[in-house]
């Protein structure tokens, strides 16, 4: 029933910008983790940024070599999940993957080492010198 669909991947030169979508089937802002992953050749699969939504409010965490260049965000109206990535760099070359859980109890447990039982087919981002 719960189907996620990315977007918005492509190749930028160092220094553009990329805004990633992904397209929720079911989407609820009662209590919601989603997050922004990324695997890059040779290197295992890395968490980029979750966002915990409950009760209208939400908090975010980046991995630190994306912090102040990469936002996570959401658009209730469009069942929509984003990843606005500025000042892109060549190291961010990745397959880009967003994912979901609903069955979060707080955000303590939404993290980037967290476990997620939805996950889309994955964008490609190729970011060159």
């Amino acid at each position: 029933q719960v189907q996620l669909v990315e977007s918005g991947g492509g190749s930028v030169q160092a220094g553009g910008s990329l805004r990633l979508s992904c397209a929720v089937s079911i989407y609820t802002y009662r209590r919601s983790c989603m997050g922004w992953f990324r695997r890059a050749p040779g290197k295992e699969r890395e968490g980029v940024a979750v966002i915990y939504s409950e009760g209208g409010s939400s908090t975010t965490e980046y991995v630190p070599s994306v912090r102040d260049r990469f936002t996570i965000s959401e658009d209730i109206a469009r069942n929509t999940l984003y990843l606005e990535m500025n000042n892109l760099k060549p190291d961010d070359t990745a397959m880009y993957y967003c994912a979901a859980d609903f069955g979060t109890y707080s955000g303590a447990l939404c993290h980037l080492h967290a476990g997620f039982p939805y996950w889309g087919q994955g964008t490609q981002v190729t970011v060159s010198s």
